[in-house]
């Protein structure tokens, strides 16, 4: 059981009205939203600039981008279903898609509902391709999927998959017989009572909309984002849904009711809920996501039953987190910067003086790395978007070049070189951290030859001759 606690809700949010500016310039962001539910009660607070370009304030009603933690809202929407009988979470995903197809035909036919839920299905999962922005962007990009490898057998293993997600937010398309966009507004937001969530530009330009701030070059400022929304063909996996900080912890809360909406309609069975945290797979030790992943959620270990979910898109971060022993939701938006450090700062605030709980603290290189043997982790891991080139110099240091591919290469500096230190017996972490964040990069596997078959960064990514 976690510590009892005697500070309110109404404290902590006189603490974020206070600290959330100062927080925001030690961390070089430019603005933040955050909402904290208790029960029924809830305090917000929001700081900083919009846009740097154009000058607007941060306002509590401001909506930014959720990016990936939209996966949740499209598992939530795919459990509707299952609720209605309508989805068996064990049957493959082909009963109900028949045109799925990818580079390997046995996989395709195998896979299942829930191994798109959990990201075990095992095929490569950054297919970010453009398929425009009709209605049919969804069907559209199920044919680009035809050619896409298989990392690994389904169910062997967790791999981060946003073009699962898009395949999931197609079966719920084509079930319910209308767009994504308005299976979200029709299913969760309209029934949720959200005012500003927005499923699309369209809908977010009606409301003061936070743009992503990106750094143009190594230690240049911060300048806008010159693209707002990613494409439509992700939008199930995180490419648009946009909100406020208070209608995103108005979602949690259907999670912490046991499936409720405000207004007493039912909108998800309770075992239901139960059942998306309950663990499906664990993660390699990457420290910076959760421990294990259930049906959509991300899922912590420790006391209070913590479960959440994390997005990026375009220059923009938010953060969920649930305490369901603590009755507990609270959601951080931001718009570049240091976003990370932001979150250990307000969400660790949040968590410790209402739930009692000290979050993991986030990884960092070691002061004294010990020495370690490149021959296991060296050579080139192959992606869609990105190869990653291990490689040792003279003294045995090991570095780390990213080289970008279609179409991250236009978003990008071009490609970028780090060393990497030892962090355990099979992990290395980088010197240099991006937005504050050391992601441990975890080896896993045997090519045969004693060297590593993947390279995790929560993604596994093959190596290239393996």
């Amino acid at each position: 059981m976690t510590s009892a606690t005697s500070t309110t809700v109404e404290q902590v949010g006189a603490w974020l009205a206070d600290r959330l500016p100062a927080l925001l310039a030690e961390h070089d962001v430019p603005a933040a939203a955050v909402a904290v539910s208790v029960g029924g009660e809830v305090v917000e607070a929001a700081a900083g600039l919009l846009s740097r370009t154009t000058g607007v304030e941060a306002t509590t009603d401001s909506v930014f981008q959720i990016g990936s933690v939209t996966k949740v809202w499209t598992a939530t929407l795919v459990m509707q279903l299952v609720d209605e009988g309508a989805v068996d979470l064990d049957a493959p995903v082909r009963r109900y898609l028949p045109d799925l197809r990818l580079g390997d035909e046995s996989a395709a036919a195998a896979i299942t509902v829930r191994q798109l839920l959990a990201h075990t299905a095992g095929f490569e999962g950054d297919v970010f391709t453009d398929t425009g922005r009709g209605d049919d962007a969804l069907s559209t990009y199920l044919g680009e999927l035809a050619g896409v490898a298989q990392l690994f057998a389904p169910g062997e293993l967790f791999s981060y998959n946003n073009a699962g997600y898009c395949v999931l937010g197609l079966l719920v398309e084509v079930l319910r017989g209308k767009p994504y966009d308005q299976c979200l507004t029709d299913h969760l937001i309209t029934p949720l009572g959200l005012t500003t969530a927005s499923p699309s530009p369209y809908e977010a330009i009606v409301h003061r909309v936070a743009v992503g701030h990106v750094t143009p070059a190594p230690g240049a400022e911060q300048v806008a984002a010159p693209v707002w929304a990613m494409v439509r063909s992700n939008a199930p996996a995180g490419s648009m849904l946009a909100m406020s900080a208070r209608d995103l912890v108005g979602f949690g809360r259907l999670h912490l009711s046991g499936g409720v909406a405000p207004d007493g309609t039912r909108l998800l069975a309770e075992a239901t809920v139960a059942a998306m945290r309950e663990p499906q797979v664990r993660l390699p030790e990457l420290r910076v996501l959760g421990d294990a992943w259930g049906l959509g959620w991300e899922l912590f270990d420790g006391p209070g039953g913590v479960h959440g979910h994390d997005g990026n898109t375009i220059g923009q971060a938010s953060f969920l987190r649930l305490v369901p022993e603590h009755d507990l939701a609270v959601a951080l938006l931001t718009n570049g910067g240091n976003p990370y450090a932001l979150y250990a700062d307000v969400v660790g605030h949040v968590l410790r003086e209402l739930a009692g709980l000290e979050p993991r603290a986030l990884p960092t290189p070691p002061a004294d790395p010990a020495p370690v043997d490149p021959t296991r982790f060296t050579g080139t891991y192959e992606s869609l978007v990105y190869d990653l080139v291990v490689s040792a110099d003279e003294q045995e240091r090991i570095w780390l070049q990213i080289v970008p591919k279609d179409p991250l290469v236009d978003l990008t500096d071009g490609p970028e070189r780090t060393e990497l230190v030892g962090f355990g017996p099979d992990a290395l972490i980088p010197v240099q951290g991006q937005m504050g964040l050391h992601i441990p990069h975890v080896f896993l596997g045997d090519d045969g030859s004693g060297r590593a078959r993947f390279l995790h960064l929560g993604r596994a990514v093959r190596r290239a001759d393996a």
